[in-house]
């Protein structure tokens, strides 16, 4: 009993990384209906950003932590909306399989330009948090667990506190619903689109570091299975659907560590993408997603 535990609390901790990732995707998609495969790669920047600043900054200091989660938010969110109003933006009316095709090479672009200017060969990422052990009855947490977990639930009630209680929250679901008509009554979609892409890449930079934070092995292709998980996420738990994307980040976070566990721990991302095939199969919407109807 006391291993399971131990296992679901691994299991959160990851999951609570994929959630913040899959949000990003999430939030284009609610937007722009397309799928930013580029956020992956946002998500190495942010944990190089920590790798930097983490290393002039005294070692495990709380509040360096909170200085480096803190500026690779800032980064990213910055490199997030300068991707959106270079790349994606003029294709805005373009057919969907252009802006595809145009962020998988906004993807390698950011791959082949971290390993030019940052380096191939791992990086090993600072401690900027106190590390300790928590021993609850038989259970054994790391302090950096307790972080990462802390620090992913204020976002994401952070973030559904932008949404659902701010005017630029309302502005994103209008648009979300329906552009055009946001648009007549006075919302600067562009404003509203690029916002987007900074919150969801804000969200990619802090899961960087807190994935390097418990995985200390950082490198410029880091990003592509932890994006593809989170993309998984994100259609487990409802592309599009916010609280859908941090289930679903949750559940494989969770899947997978408990399959690590196992005797199929080789199998683990083969399940990932098995679930990704089984809920396109049985249920596309995924498991807070609504069914619509598109005309055509």
């Amino acid at each position: 009993m006391i291993e399971f535990f131990q296992q679901l609390l691994n299991g959160i901790s990851l999951g609570a990384i994929y959630a913040l990732i899959a949000l990003g995707y999430t939030m284009v998609y609610g937007v722009l209906r397309f799928i930013n495969f580029a956020h992956s790669d946002v998500f190495m920047v942010g944990a190089f950003v920590g790798y930097y600043l983490g290393n002039h900054l005294p070692e495990g200091a709380v509040w360096g932590g909170l200085v480096v989660l803190a500026a690779a938010m800032v980064v990213c969110a910055i490199l997030g909306m300068t991707i959106e109003r270079l790349a994606y933006r003029p294709l805005r009316n373009a057919p969907t399989l252009n802006v595809l095709i145009t962020a998988i090479g906004v993807s390698l672009f950011l791959e082949y330009s971290g390993q030019k200017y940052f380096g191939a060969a791992p990086r090993t990422f600072p401690q900027i948090f106190p590390v300790r052990q928590i021993h609850l009855g038989g259970l054994t947490l790391s302090s950096n667990q307790v972080v990462v977990i802390a620090v992913a639930f204020g976002l994401l009630m952070l973030l559904r506190t932008i949404v659902m209680k701010t005017k630029i929250g309302m502005a994103m679901r209008a648009v979300s619903l329906n552009p055009r008509a946001a648009q007549l009554v006075g919302v600067n979609n562009n404003v509203i689109i690029a916002y987007t892409f900074g919150l969801g890449s804000a969200l990619a930079g802090a899961g960087g570091v807190l994935y390097a934070v418990n995985y200390p092995s950082i490198d410029p292709l880091m990003g592509v299975m932890p994006g593809l998980k989170a993309f998984v996420a994100a259609v487990l738990g409802g592309i599009g659907n916010i609280p859908g994307a941090a289930l679903g980040g949750l559940l494989l976070g969770t899947v997978e560590t408990f399959v690590s566990g196992s005797q199929y721990s080789t199998y683990k991302d083969a399940i990932a993408f098995s679930v990704l095939i089984l809920i396109l199969l049985f249920r596309p919407a995924g498991l807070l997603g609504r069914f619509t109807i598109e005309k055509v």
